[in-house]
């Protein structure tokens, strides 16, 4: 398969060397371009490969995994070929993000959501076992915890009952959806288990999601890029870390890595689809209605898309988890009437 990893920056800075218009890249571009999270990468990528050996004739999809942010950035970019068609999302789209869709005339928006998916805390089975509270991982990865400098390096200093071994995580970048899912789902609702957070959210709501949601910059946190499969094998080699990641990056390690509970709940897939893991979340992909009939072969992609997120699929086997049957139904329709998002579905 055809997969291209370089940062859609890159993607530019190749045409441009080429001398080429944009008017002659429109032309020029049989394939599908998607950007974006690197959790939901390998599910795109899947179904690239799905489409592609369905299609032989057809020209590869280029998959590329920028992280969440990146990808809306560039998808957002305008509506020419040298911007993606679609983006991969592992949290919803900002209005921000889409308010500057629509400045730079990509107005005709569907979202799809392909399945769940819970930001996963794992380490290598020759670590000592570790069992964590949203309390205690804000208190060790917060850069200031309570409003106080975070000077904890070992984890039996934040509870005398966690091991006593240094803290270090690996994790995503502040690029990453995962990460932002990280804090909303995680961080905050550790920060506001204190009686005192909660007293400056009613005051100062900005300042409360600083202290909230700030990490710590003094190595212990290490940002680990875009690649989670990379990430997973670090702990392989360096047993004390955790890393943080996409459960469906869980799912594939196997035996390599050891899931850390949260609040008492492990990430699998039950516990995510009923959403009482703490991390559980939604992933989407979000596609250019303008593009559909210019870009040879996007209407069928998103046809394989639809078709592959229920149970027993192949994106199922390689971790995604379906979501229920409503929702399943309703990504079926928008991907068939490509329903456009409103500003007013995101309030």
């Amino acid at each position: 398969m055809r997969k291209q990893l370089l940062p859609a920056l890159g993607f530019l800075f190749a045409l441009a060397a080429c001398g080429q218009s944009s008017a002659s890249v429109e032309e020029q571009r049989d394939h599908i371009l998607a950007a974006g999270s690197s959790t939901v990468y390998p599910f795109t990528r899947a179904v690239a490969e799905e489409f592609q050996r369905k299609n032989a004739g057809m020209a590869a999809p280029v998959i590329q995994s920028t992280g969440t942010g990146a990808g809306f950035e560039a998808f957002c970019g305008g509506l020419g070929a040298r911007f993606p068609d679609l983006v991969d999302a592992s949290r919803r789209i900002h209005p921000d993000e889409l308010a500057q869709c629509r400045t730079n005339g990509v107005v005709n928006i569907t979202e799809l959501q392909i399945g769940m998916d819970g930001v996963a805390l794992a380490q290598s089975p020759a670590a000592p076992p570790i069992r964590l509270t949203r309390i205690e991982l804000y208190e060790a990865l917060a850069a200031n915890p309570y409003g106080e400098p975070n000077q904890k390096t070992r984890w039996n200093q934040v509870n005398p009952n966690l091991p006593d071994i240094p803290i270090l995580v690996y994790g995503p970048p502040a690029t990453s959806g995962t990460r932002e899912s990280l804090a909303e789902l995680l961080l905050i609702g550790g920060c506001q288990a204190d009686a005192r957070m909660r007293a400056l959210k009613a005051q100062d709501e900005a300042g409360f999601h600083r202290l909230c949601t700030e990490i710590r910059g003094d190595g212990l946190y290490q940002e680990s890029g875009e690649d989670d499969e990379r990430l997973s094998q670090m702990l392989v080699v360096n047993p004390g870390a955790i890393g943080i990641f996409g459960y469906g990056t869980l799912e594939r390690a196997g035996s390599r890595l050891r899931a850390v509970p949260i609040d008492g709940i492990m990430p699998d897939a039950t516990t995510i689809a009923a959403g009482r893991y703490s991390g559980a979340r939604p992933l989407y992909i979000y596609v250019k209605g303008d593009r559909v009939d210019s870009v040879p072969g996007l209407r069928m992609f998103l046809s394989e898309y639809a078709a592959a997120i229920g149970p027993g699929s192949y994106l199922t086997q390689r971790g995604l988890i379906p979501a229920d049957q409503a929702v399943r139904r309703r990504t079926a329709e928008s991907a068939t009437r490509l329903i456009p998002l409103t500003p007013a579905a995101l309030r």
